[in-house]
């Protein structure tokens, strides 16, 4: 997929509004071969999503092995809005708290006194974090309005088809 095609894909309105949410499931190959699908949380910066892990999460070192990940945001109402990305996990090793674990976990609802013992609790818990970010390299919107999953699309251009020839 050409990077413009990729853009288009995340500048859509919907692809935004997903972009904006609080959790993705990231799919991996776990280092002994199986699959894993976890939800985290993560946010978008305009170009890459960023997810922060602890310095000793298993995924680490799956991801180290090999890269290759795939992203879905999606709602839970019908019909179904699905953003499905692919890239390769970069991991960035920082010293504290990143800037972007606190900027995902800032849509809980907390009060002003919560949000800073939550602050206080993560700053004495961790002394640094693992920055999973992903430039997608992949992207399909499914909105069931204007966009297939691409099973779906294949039967309705095979139907067209049919009626065409008939």
């Amino acid at each position: 997929m050409q990077p413009n095609e990729i853009t288009e894909v995340l500048n859509r309105p919907i692809s935004q509004e997903l972009l904006a949410r609080d959790l993705t499931r990231l799919a991996y190959i776990a280092k002994d071969g199986t699959p894993r699908a976890i939800p985290i949380g993560f946010t978008w910066n305009g170009s890459e999503i960023v997810m922060c892990t602890p310095k000793n999460a298993p995924k680490l070192t799956a991801l180290r092995r090999n890269p290759a990940v795939a992203l879905t945001m999606d709602t839970e109402v019908h019909p179904p809005r699905i953003l499905l990305l692919r890239g390769r996990a970069e991991l960035d090793v920082v010293e504290g708290i990143p800037d972007e674990f606190l900027q995902m976990n800032g849509t809980y609802t907390m009060t002003p006194e919560q949000r800073v013992e939550w602050e206080t609790e993560i700053r004495s818990l961790y002394d640094g974090m693992v920055r999973i970010v992903v430039t997608p390299t992949w992207a399909k919107l499914i909105d069931f309005e204007t966009t297939l999953p691409i099973a779906v699309e294949e039967l309705a251009r095979q139907r067209e088809e049919r009626r065409r020839t008939e």
